[in-house]
């Protein structure tokens, strides 16, 4: 059997390097740098990363993809007015109930995004309207919802509440973190009787769901909003989909548990595109009574 001879590699001249679009390596070979193209987990299309924009949509079937906390900040809150509060200080050691490798999963969360916890918190502009705002993270631990969340989501709402603010919060969790049993469960009434407290002084909650918001998120905070808004596509629910099935013996409906289907049925007010979220919010708070400027949270 004759063998097929490979190709001699002959690297380019300078003057086609520099036409070529591809980065080379120090070897004159081209490459494809990492992150370079995304596959859309909707439509299937391979699509250069640049062509997904700032907002990280997809151009063909407008899929919306996850972003982290950094990048939804951006985002929402006007330039140069975000100061983070509530940073988790004294817990780096929390491990409740001992539970096999969490406090290694904890550091490499917090090594790979940077954050203390999977929520963002603290008080920003949005148009100009001065807002406590958090951000959930689903890079950090599938935003799940541990005593450290809980605790800073808590904070939040108080801190609204003594200074008259409203409130928008970004959800996007797993549901309750299992290495903390029964105390992450907890989590949900501590914040429920927070936002209630805010809801008592008249001020403003609004929730932005995104993908995905599950579990004991879904079943407190989430959906305790004055308007709950929900990006398209996003994955809403408490348990999942097939332990429903099996539960209830019975085929779900297609497009079950989407942003899309819980509009239809009333469990959310509306869905907006990420690229006009930030104009629908100012909006809102400009309709409920919320004056633009003031002095900005100093730390």
């Amino acid at each position: 059997m004759a063998l097929k001879r490979r190709k001699a590699y002959i690297p380019m001249p300078e003057e086609d390097q520099a036409k070529s679009s591809l980065p080379t390596d120090p070897n004159n070979q081209a490459f494809v740098p990492d992150g370079m193209w995304q596959k859309c987990p909707q439509c299937h299309q391979t699509i250069l990363t640049d062509d997904l924009g700032a907002e990280k949509i997809c151009p063909h079937c407008q899929y919306h993809f996850r972003i982290s906390s950094s990048e939804r900040l951006a985002s929402v809150v006007d330039k140069g007015t975000f100061v983070e509060m509530f940073q988790l200080r004294d817990n780096r050691n929390e491990d409740p109930l001992g539970f096999p490798k969490y406090l290694e999963k904890k550091e490499k969360a917090r090594a790979t995004t940077g954050l203390d916890e999977a929520v963002v918190t603290g008080v920003g502009e949005i148009f100009g309207y001065r807002t406590a705002i958090g951000v959930m993270d689903s890079f950090f631990m599938m935003g799940s919802m541990g005593t450290g969340l809980g605790e800073k989501i808590k904070n939040l709402f108080n801190y609204a509440t003594e200074h008259q603010l409203p409130v928008v919060l970004f959800t996007a969790s797993g549901g309750a973190r299992m290495q903390e049993g029964t105390l992450s469960l907890m989590q949900m009434a501590k914040i429920s009787i927070a936002v209630q407290n805010h809801s008592k002084a008249g001020l403003l909650y609004i929730p932005v769901l995104t993908d995905p918001t599950t579990g004991g998120v879904t079943a407190s905070f989430a959906m305790e909003g004055d308007i709950t808004i929900a990006e398209p596509g996003a994955l809403i629910g408490f348990a999942g989909k097939r332990v429903i099935e099996q539960t209830i013996r019975q085929q779900l409906p297609e497009g079950f548990q989407t942003a899309e289907h819980q509009l239809q049925h009333g469990f959310i007010d509306m869905i907006v595109e990420r690229w006009r979220q930030k104009i629908v919010i100012a909006e809102l708070l400009q309709m409920h009574g919320f004056a633009k400027g003031g002095a900005r949270f100093e730390s």
